[in-house]
């Protein structure tokens, strides 16, 4: 393991006000999202929606990181160049999915387990000797009646961070990703209570597995009410709920946390980081950005609608859900972009 390195992957993907793009949706998902917009569901569309995102001009101006997935990295661009290669080309660091799904967790109804353990110390070798610099694993906690119990969390923590130490020992940055769920009725002061539950778990776990937090990005859910809470909270009730949930639970060797979006809606979801940019930006110890899918894709995937004509109109909607980004990282962001 070269710690340097590892270090220095894990600043550069939250360097320059930049963030990640979140582009390992499985094939079952991907294929859901092309179904409901009446896209064929196969890998050659697939492979086009992909080649269509990366080759957009101007992307890595914004974009620090893209996460593909495993069907991905084995294909190439129209021209001939691996996903890979052309990722990396564009002064992007590509990385990969690398867990194996979020299944029920014995003993524990409503709740689960990610997997994907099992032969993953050689996967990741192979990963990184293919060129890929970082990956990253999700697990799920859901909100409900008695739930999420602590052998739920503590299951996932663990897992998370054995995946950890795995990454580091192949030589890649792991993005850790505990996802508190937004669907439910609970409050923002629950997903509070709960979030800083599990990070405070998970940051035990690597503690414990000696796992260098200098060399780990963050991907967590924001702190927000369920979508089925009665009151929905303000944005800068959003973004003070959040800091102050992590102030409490990360500690300030972590480089960087990335956000995921979790269902948002792409102007929520940087409305909330820009607030939180704006409000703590010079007083953390890590750098707020994001990893974003659906809130950065969302709208390319609409105009797209699998078909080449639309290519170069889809990439300019993708930069602009980017550009917002970039700017709410800085704390420039506001509605009137929105309007562009």
């Amino acid at each position: 393991m070269n710690t340097k390195e590892l270090i220095n992957t894990a600043k550069a993907l939250v360097a320059n006000d930049k963030g990640l793009l979140a582009m390992d949706e499985s094939n079952p998902t991907c294929n859901k999202r092309f179904a409901a917009l009446g896209i064929p569901q196969d890998a050659e569309t697939r492979r086009a929606y992909r080649e269509m995102i990366i080759t957009t001009p101007g992307l890595s101006e914004c974009i620090s990181g893209a996460i593909l997935y495993e069907e991905t990295i084995h294909q190439q661009l129209t021209d001939g160049t691996p996903f890979i290669k052309a990722v990396t080309n564009t002064g992007i660091i590509p990385g990969i999915k690398v867990d194996g799904g979020a299944k029920e967790l014995a003993g524990h109804p409503g709740e689960k387990i990610t997997e994907g353990l099992d032969g993953l110390r050689d996967r990741l070798h192979q990963y990184a000797k293919m060129g890929l610099r970082f990956a990253k694993w999700r697990a799920v906690i859901t909100i409900g009646d008695g739930i999420p119990s602590q052998g739920c969390i503590d299951a996932n923590a663990h897992a998370l961070a054995r995946y950890a130490a795995l990454c580091h020992e192949a030589g890649l940055v792991p993005i850790i990703e505990p996802e508190v769920l937004m669907e439910g009725n609970h409050t923002l002061e629950k997903c509070f209570e709960v979030t800083e539950q599990v990070l405070r778990t998970v940051f035990n776990q690597l503690y414990s597995q000696g796992v260098a937090l200098e060399g780990v990005i963050l991907k967590p859910n924001m702190v927000l009410p369920g979508l089925t809470c009665s009151k929905q909270n303000t944005v800068d009730e959003v973004a003070d709920a959040t800091v102050n949930c992590l102030l409490r639970s990360v500690p300030a060797a972590v480089p960087g946390i990335a956000f995921l979006s979790g269902g948002q809606s792409a102007e929520l979801a940087s409305a909330r980081l820009n607030a939180m940019n704006v409000r703590f930006k010079n007083h953390l110890p890590w750098a707020l950005a994001f990893s974003y899918a659906r809130a950065i894709q969302q709208p390319a995937m609409e105009i797209w609608n699998g078909q080449e004509a639309k290519v170069i109109i889809a990439q300019k909607a993708l930069l602009h859900r980017a550009k917002c980004n970039l700017a709410a990282r800085r704390g420039e962001y506001n509605a009137a972009m929105e309007k562009i």
